[in-house]
């Protein structure tokens, strides 16, 4: 899949586009069912499956101070939709001069002028141009007069609900990894590069690898059942316990991220990691001194090894 940043706004020239439009952040269920449908309109086609996001997320430039935490970097974005079939994710920067363009104008100029889209497909309560005024009724009556169709999906379900990007970092807050994998259709991952920190897992018989995550979005507080991988993509994921959380029983004041890897002892400093959470084990909790701590360690790394058993190893992460 390309990339492409729209700094400017000439035509791309690719064949027959069928663009999917949205901020597309965790790239949940709701959204896989939006790009499934462009992917489905190009392939009959020949065309190019396309998704437009922006960078930063609107709500940076229209109320920073409401602005959510994101769930994906954006090359985290662009990875899981490339393995949904996408063929070019176009990166439009979202700016203050964008906010305030009309909606007739959006349509003309990104989607006809630059993408020269075929079809158009976005979920029915789609909302854009100034003040949000556009909406599916209006981009269906542009897009008959500018030659594109326009596909409006219904939202995809769980639990009696619409699946968003703010009920999966909902979620993600309350430690409920399971339930942010069944919305997102896939377990929850965050990736950084090992660091070093005291020593003192090691110390207590328990190393750990230290991560320094790149994500702005961290489960809840707490001690789960994980699988790590160190290094590039085509190396394996290995069983682990992670901890997201502040040390109690050490007086930490700082969040950090930490996984004991279950069977693998080697030399993890300065490389990248990628971990990918399966089940919350219990919350995190200050003890009476090193000694209990390692105890509880010790259960939790059983109960993650039976978890992690039952749940395998996933795929495409």
């Amino acid at each position: 899949m390309e990339v492409v940043r729209l700094d400017t706004l000439e035509p791309r020239g690719w064949p027959r586009p069928a663009v999917t439009v949205g901020n597309f952040d965790g790239v949940h269920r709701g959204h896989q069912a939006l790009v499934a449908q462009a992917v489905a309109d190009a392939r009959a086609v020949g065309g190019t499956a396309a998704v437009l996001t922006f960078d930063p997320h609107p709500s940076r430039v229209l109320a920073p101070e409401r602005a959510p935490a994101t769930l994906l970097t954006m090359s985290q974005k662009a990875e899981r939709l490339s393995a949904l079939g996408v063929d070019r994710m176009a990166v439009l920067p979202f700016t203050p001069s964008l906010a305030a363009q009309p909606a007739a104008e959006f349509a003309q100029r990104v989607l006809h002028d630059c993408l020269q889209a075929a079809t158009v497909v976005v979920g029915a309560g789609f909302r854009f141009g100034r003040g949000r005024a556009g909406d599916v009724a209006l981009l269906r009556g542009l897009g008959r007069g500018l030659g594109f169709r326009v596909h409006a999906m219904r939202p995809v379900f769980h639990q009696d609900a619409p699946i968003s990007s703010t009920r999966v970092r909902e979620a993600l807050a309350r430690g409920d990894v399971e339930g942010a994998r069944e919305m997102m259709g896939r377990p929850f991952f965050v990736d950084g590069t090992v660091v070093r920190g005291l020593a003192r897992g090691r110390t207590l018989g328990i190393p750990t690898a230290n991560v320094a995550p790149v994500n702005e979005t961290l489960p809840g507080n707490g001690v789960y059942a994980c699988w790590l991988r160190v290094g590039d993509r085509d190396r394996p994921l290995w069983p682990a316990v992670a901890n997201v959380g502040r040390r109690p029983t050490f007086g930490g004041t700082e969040t950090t991220v930490e996984a004991h890897v279950l069977d693998l002892d080697a030399d993890m400093y300065d490389q990248p990691a990628r971990l990918v959470f399966a089940v919350r084990l219990r919350p995190e909790q200050a003890f009476p001194g090193p000694e209990a701590l390692v105890a509880q360690i010790r259960r939790d790394i059983e109960r993650a090894r039976d978890t992690l058993r039952v749940a395998g190893i996933p795929d495409g992460i």
